[in-house]
């Protein structure tokens, strides 16, 4: 098991191989030629395998690109949804660290109260804005996305071929 695998002695052999067997097959003295007719119908198979090859890759191509487009509209509107949710965030931390400064400074346990209460008042004012806004971009994200998509689709949405009598 310790032999190594040349790969000349392998070509050289092959070689041989052929030659010794292309040679036996001639001295048998077998028509080997193709009739014209048969090379004809191959080179004309070829050429239509090769159409059909040409119009499939471009069939995958448009659909590939159609797959791009349609992602980056989806990514588009993913990334933007996203920057949204982080800019609500950044904005109730903000406000979270105004309302500790607010407690921080308060000068008795009435005072702590009254701060919490207005806080609470007007957060609840803001999370209801902010749901607004979150809402309002899922609807434009979805539409922006069903759209590109219904303007990518070669026939109409419900399926069905339009063809002319």
């Amino acid at each position: 098991m310790n032999d190594s695998f040349n790969p000349q002695e392998a070509a050289a052999q092959a070689t041989h191989t052929y030659r010794n067997l292309t040679a036996r097959l001639g001295l048998l003295g077998l028509n080997t030629d193709i009739p014209e007719s048969v090379r004809d119908l191959a080179e004309t198979t070829v050429g239509q395998t090769r159409e059909i090859h040409d119009r499939s890759i471009d069939a995958f191509e448009a659909s590939v690109a159609t797959f791009e487009l349609l992602f980056d509209a989806a990514g588009q509107g993913a990334a933007a949804f996203n920057r949204k949710i982080v800019d609500i965030a950044r904005r109730n931390v903000e406000t979270s660290f105004d309302l500790a400064t607010s407690l921080a400074g308060a000068k008795d346990f009435a005072d702590m109260m009254r701060l919490q209460a207005a806080y609470w008042q007007k957060q609840i004012g803001t999370l209801t804005a902010q749901a607004e806004e979150v809402r309002a971009l899922s609807k434009k994200v979805a539409a922006d996305t069903a759209e590109s998509i219904k303007a990518q689709m070669p026939r109409g949405v419900d399926g069905r071929h339009c063809r002319e009598p």
